[in-house]
Formats: C-alpha cells, sequence, structure tokens
C-alpha cells in the first residue's frame, strides 16, 4: 500500500474528496499575478479541471499543498507550506505537505537547481494562503452575520472578538468551498509575519529519524528485479566482449545483458548480483584518448598560452592600461576534478511495458528523466510516470538522466521491472565530475595603487564557459578583458554545486587580496572602493546589486571585528551567485608552529529568510563543503582511471576540522533570493586568505593540503 508521500496529486484528491471534502484551491506556479480560485474536488479527483497546484482544507481542520519540487535536503518541502502557512495564519502542527510527482502540464520549473524554487514560488504560494484566509473570513462573517471587517484569523480560526465566537478552519471548510475566490487580495506586510523567519523543523525530520521509506534506495516494488553495472573502467575505452558464463551460473542472477558501453548483472537481490558482477571478465578496446592528471596539467599550460580564446567581456583599452601601469600582479590557480559525493549513490527503478514506462526515484530534473526515457523506448511522454523520491544529496549530479536511463534500459531488456543501485566505487568513479580548471589573472596598478586594468582567461575542461565574466570586479575597472578556452575531455563532467563559481570565486577573490597588498591596501577596503567606482561611474553593465554587496561585506566586517583581533589571522571574501551575496570572514590561529582554521563568519542577503534554522543549515553546510573540499578534495586519473575509488581514497574533511560557523543575515525585506548554492562560493578564498595571513604563503592551488602552507598538516 502506497504511502501519502508516495500518491500522486490526483490520488491525493480522490482521498480528500472521499474523506468529506472541504475548500480546494487551485492556483497557477507559472503566473505569479493569477489568484488561486475555489475548485471542486470531485472534479480535479475526475481530471476534469486542471490546476498548477492544490490547497485544501479539510475537515479536520488539516491543511494539506502539493509541492512540486524534488527534495534534495534544501528543505523546499518545509518552506513552500510555511509560506502559505504564514498568510492564511494557519496552525503550524495542522500543515502537511504532499511531494507532487511529474507533471508538466500543470507544473512550470518542477526542478531542483540554481538555488530557484523559493524565488519562483515566492509570490505564488503567498497569494494561495492569502485567498484562503480572504475566503474563511467572509463564510465566517456571513455565519455570524456581522462585517468581515471586524473578523481576525489565527492559528487555524476565524475569530469576532466583540462577540467572543470563533470557528475552526475545519468547521468553516465547507461553506468556504461555496464561495468565489476574490479578483484581488491582500498581502502581509513583513513586520505583520510571525511564522516566516521562525526556525521550523524539517516536515521529514520524524520520518527520517525512523527509518520510513522516503528515500530512493527506500523504494521496494514485489517481483522487481535488482541490477549492478559495469561501466568501463576508464574514460575513453569502448566495450569489446565480455564472459559473463561464472555470473550467469551463480544462485539468485536471472540474466547479463549489455546496451551501449555496459554490462547489468541482473538478479533476485543486490548482495546476489554485486558477487556476481565481480566474476565478469570484459575487454575493452580504446575509443578516445586516455588521459592522465598529468596530461591535464600539461594541457592547461598549452591552452593558457594558446590563441583559441573566446572573449566574453571587454572594456576599455587593457592593452595601453598595462603598458602604463606602474606595477603589473600575475597568478595563476587550479582545481582538480571533483566528485559529486552525495550520501544516498544513483539508483532509480524502471518498469519498461508496452503501453507505457513507470519511473521512481530520486531525480534532480524529472521532466529530463521522462524526456530521455521517451528517447530510449519510442514510448510517447505521456505514458511515462515520474514518481519523485526523497534525494539523499544531490549536488548537481541528479540533474543528470544517465543512471535512470540506465534502469529503462535494463528493463527493456529483461521485460520486467528493474531498480539499478549503483555503490559508491560505481558513484566515485562513473563520473559526472566537476570539471577541472585554471585560471590566470592579470591586474595593473597606476602609481597611486588604483585598479586600472583587469584580464581573466579560464581553460577548463568540458566546462564551456569557464569564467562568470559579468561578477565582480566587472563593472569596477575601466579597462578588462575576460575570455575561456574549452578542452574536449572523453572524462564526463557537470554541473557541481554553484557550478564554475564553486572554484572561480575562491580563485577570484584570493587574486584580489595579492592586488590589494601590492597597493598597500586594506583586503576589505579595497573592495569596497571598487565597488563605490563601479556605483558612481560604471565601466560597462553593472550586473550585480552593488548596494547588496557592499552591505554584506560592512556586516562581515562589524561581526567579525575585522582587523581588531589579537593572535587571529583574518582573509576575507565575498561574492554574488543566485542572485544572493554572502560576505565571508575567515579566522586562522597558529597552534603548535601549525596554522589551524577556527571560525568561520558570514554574512548573508538572500531576501527574507523563510525558515531561520533551514537557512542557518544552508549557509553551515554551504560554509563547511566549500572549505572541505577546497582543502582536501582531489580526484586525479591515471590513463582515463580514477585513482580514487572510495572514501578511503577521496579525502572529505573531518568533524574535528569543521571551524565554527557564525551566520548573520541582512534584513533588507525584499523578496526571497537563493541559498541552496550561494555561501559555497566564497568559502575557499576566506580561508586560503587567512592561511595566508599566518604564514606568508599562498594557496594557488586546491586542494591546500597539497600546498607549501598545508605541510605538516594532517
Amino acid at each position: 500500500m502506497k504511502t501519502l508521500e508516495q500518491t500522486s496529486r490526483r490520488d491525493f484528491m480522490k482521498l480528500a474528496a472521499a474523506a468529506g471534502g472541504g475548500l480546494f484551491l487551485g492556483f497557477n506556479w507559472s503566473n505569479s499575478s493569477a489568484l488561486p480560485v475555489v475548485v471542486n474536488a470531485k472534479d480535479i479527483a475526475a481530471g476534469l479541471i486542471h490546476f498548477n497546484s492544490y490547497l485544501s482544507i479539510g475537515t479536520d481542520n488539516t491543511i494539506t499543498i502539493v509541492s512540486p519540487n524534488p527534495e534534495i535536503g534544501q528543505g523546499i518541502k518545509t518552506a513552500f507550506p510555511m509560506i502559505v502557512a504564514e498568510e492564511l495564519d494557519a496552525d503550524w502542527k495542522k500543515v502537511k505537505t504532499v511531494q507532487g510527482n511529474l507533471d508538466t502540464t500543470i507544473f512550470e520549473r518542477q526542478v531542483t537547481g540554481g538555488s530557484g524554487a523559493v524565488p519562483h514560488s515566492w509570490e505564488r504560494l503567498r497569494k494561495a494562503g492569502a485567498t484562503a484566509r480572504y475566503l474563511l473570513v467572509e463564510a465566517a462573517a456571513t455565519t455570524w452575520k456581522v462585517p468581515a471587517t471586524e473578523c481576525t484569523t489565527e492559528s487555524n480560526k476565524v475569530l469576532h472578538k466583540a462577540s467572543g465566537k470563533s470557528l475552526s478552519y475545519g468547521e468553516l471548510a465547507e461553506a468556504t468551498s461555496k464561495l468565489t475566490a476574490p479578483t484581488e487580495v491582500k498581502l502581509k506586510n513583513e513586520k505583520e509575519f510571525k511564522l516566516i523567519g521562525q526556525s521550523v523543523r524539517n516536515v521529514d525530520n520524524n520520518n527520517i529519524a525512523t527509518g520510513k521509506p522516503l528515500f530512493g534506495l527506500d523504494f521496494y516494488r514485489e517481483g522487481m528485479l535488482f541490477a549492478l553495472i559495469q561501466r568501463p573502467k576508464a574514460f575513453g575505452l569502448k566495450l569489446k566482449s565480455v564472459n559473463s558464463d561464472v555470473a550467469k551460473s551463480m544462485p539468485g542472477i536471472v540474466d547479463v545483458v549489455t546496451f551501449d558501453n555496459s554490462v547489468a548483472v541482473v538478479g533476485k537481490s543486490t548482495w546476489q548480483v554485486k558477487k556476481a558482477k565481480d566474476t565478469l571478465k570484459i575487454e575493452y578496446e580504446k575509443a578516445a584518448d586516455l588521459e592522465s592528471t598529468a596530461d591535464h596539467n600539461r594541457i592547461f599550460a598549452q591552452l593558457m598560452d594558446s590563441g583559441q580564446a573566446t572573449v566574453r567581456r571587454k572594456n576599455g583599452d587593457v592593452d595601453t592600461a598595462f603598458k602604463n601601469a606602474a606595477k603589473v600582479i600575475k597568478a595563476e590557480y587550479q582545481c582538480p576534478f571533483l566528485p559529486h559525493s552525495p550520501l544516498e549513490p544513483m539508483n532509480f527503478f524502471a518498469h519498461v511495458r508496452e503501453d507505457g514506462v513507470e519511473l521512481v526515484g530520486p531525480t534532480q530534473t524529472p521532466d529530463r528523466a521522462r524526456t530521455e526515457v521517451a528517447k530510449l523506448t519510442g514510448i510517447a511522454p505521456e505514458k511515462i510516470t515520474v514518481e519523485i523520491t526523497r534525494q539523499g544529496g544531490g549536488f548537481g549530479r541528479r540533474l543528470a538522466a544517465d543512471y535512470v536511463i540506465e534502469a529503462a534500459n535494463v528493463s527493456k531488456l529483461m521485460k520486467a521491472p528493474v531498480k539499478v543501485i549503483w555503490t559508491r566505487e560505481d558513484d566515485m568513479t562513473g563520473g559526472i565530475y566537476r570539471p577541472a580548471v585554471r585560471y590566470r589573472f592579470e591586474a595593473a596598478l597606476d602609481k597611486s595603487g588604483e585598479l586600472i586594468g583587469y584580464k581573466l582567461r579560464g581553460v577548463g575542461m568540458n566546462s564551456g564557459n569557464s569564467t562568470r565574466e559579468d561578477n565582480f570586479p566587472s563593472g569596477s575597472v575601466d579597462n578588462l578583458l575576460i575570455d575561456s578556452v574549452e578542452h574536449k575531455s572523453p572524462i564526463t563532467t557537470g554541473p557541481w554545486r554553484a557550478p564554475i563559481t564553486n572554484f572561480l570565486a575562491y580563485a577570484e577573490q584570493s587574486f584580489l587580496d595579492e592586488v590589494a597588498e601590492a597597493a598597500g591596501k586594506d583586503p576589505i577596503e579595497f573592495r569596497l572602493a571598487l565597488l563605490e567606482k563601479a556605483k558612481k561611474s560604471p565601466a560597462g553593465d553593472v550586473k550585480y546589486d552593488v548596494d547588496r554587496m557592499i552591505a554584506v561585506i560592512k556586516m562581515a566586517a562589524e561581526k567579525s571585528n575585522w582587523g581588531k583581533k589579537k593572535g587571529v589571522h583574518q582573509g576575507f571574501s565575498v561574492y554574488f551567485s543566485h542572485r544572493s551575496y554572502v560576505a565571508q570572514v575567515g579566522e586562522v590561529v597558529v597552534e603548535k608552529g601549525k596554522p589551524v582554521l577556527k571560525k568561520v563568519i558570514a554574512a548573508v542577503d538572500c531576501g527574507i529568510v523563510i525558515n531561520k534554522s533551514g537557512s542557518l543549515q544552508q549557509v553551515r553546510g554551504g560554509v563547511v563543503d566549500g572549505i572541505g573540499h577546497a582543502m582536501y578534495g582531489n580526484m586525479t586519473f591515471k590513463d582515463g582511471t580514477p585513482d580514487q575509488n572510495n572514501f578511503n581514497g577521496f579525502r572529505l574533511i573531518r568533524m574535528n576540522e569543521i571551524p565554527e560557523v557564525d551566520v548573520h543575515f541582512v534584513d533588507n525585506g525584499i523578496s526571497p533570493t537563493g541559498l541552496g548554492e550561494p555561501a559555497l562560493p566564497p568559502a575557499g578564498g576566506a580561508v586560503a586568505n587567512a592561511f595566508y595571513k599566518a604564514t606568508k604563503l599562498r594557496l594557488r592551488n586546491q586542494p591546500f593540503i597539497n600546498e607549501e602552507a598545508f605541510k605538516g598538516i594532517s
């Protein structure tokens, strides 16, 4: 039997209608200006009416909304209902969320990526809650024969304080369902918020703690088969032959099948399949160059000086600025490939039938999964369903659909329902990595230490444009050139938390500290002066909010007591990404002759904070993720084969290495902007600059553990 979390939107409506009905509002995800309308639950269940989402108030006083976006730990499944509940003056204990499955006819942007879910849905959700509240007040006022203006709401009740009367939302639900929604509705002023901005536990916490089946790995279907897949062990190889005789003879094994460049062992249990997979005898042949990390270093050096660069932004006369400069500063920064390393490895369930396909599992892009499976099977997309489970991490890895396609391939070949599971080794060595990149920076200073010229070249592996040409300091330097060069590698890459900026921010912010030092200026004052230049006399378009960036810089300086702590070496960094602004100060002390990271202070402008506890964890998690990978993460290759295949070889930050993370939010009352990613980019730069203060050694390559400044640190 399916749990509430597993039911589809239509299944939920059928259950709600059968349970006694109530108020059902349909509201539009794709049009923020469209107001909700009262709809008939029976018509929804019968498929006669389509709206992009639903808010229901049952006669049992329970408020439920369908949430479309995949939950990967970013807390969207908690934030969405909080927004509705705030405008509705709901009793939070009575609010529930149902995970919506893929439905492109009624949902827009059913994606988790780019830190865009709350910015996209903020106004839509508020209008849904405010409309429901308006209708409930109207129903109560009609019942009591009093003016609606004399009624107030709180905690799932409408009150008429003059008479002492009150009715619960559940008691009013039926009467409210007979009313017509207004054409306009007033939203609360931020100062009136009671729930938004408070700390609220994640709605799935209890189910997670008690082991309820929420995740893709939890999904089980009676009679399904399990499959593990052997992919080429090196990037650049293709399958030549396979001997699976031993595997096929082992207990529980149903078959061994091949497709594309892969061999799938299919059986009745994961352990039986894993044991059989280890007996496969496979031959491969070369299909592309088998690249090693040493090759990448050579390729980077060649392309950095090549004439193949694509100009991304150019302002002023760069050549003249550098020719006339009193001082020129140059530096190069490089980072390695990185795996995503989600706690839950890739997995997916597929049942390919002649009349349709059923897909179930963790995906950040359910529509992409469906589209790719439609191409594979030739079955129309409308005959393919995608049920979205909660995800044990994604960080961009589950934006891809390769593991979904594998499940569909095996199910199609086996003519049976199949669940494909990746081991940790599969997850680490199966690609899609954060691309390796090298940056070269050059800065020209005049005699007074003013920045008059700036150049950046990015060389990336499968990264497309490895720069963010419109980010700071663009707009603040009169003569600027940003370009990029691309190397096509057989090593598969893809988005990794805060794509491109996860390393670029560290490199840029470290280099700006080098420039500030060469100019004889304080790092923070140096950046503030550049921002004032961008504000008063911009060089070309300025595509970031200068005032918001200045505000987080000043807050970080104030909260960290910048430059005034004895025995503490501070490093600064600030970055704009995903519509938000984050400034960080890293603090390093020297203990027994070794620099030790003790604290990171973060100032964050993400607009209105929905869930304070969830937001704090997003920032802290982003900081730890950023500094951990900057310090220790290193994926290397030998002849196309990853050298690291599990956590015994791939170094992650350890619990005792995590510093205190002190978080402060700017309260500016603007609509929410992204938060899942923006805290990660500035983290590496803040730490690197702090270590420089302590050691006088620059950290120009990641992981820091391999650099001179880190020698002797385990």
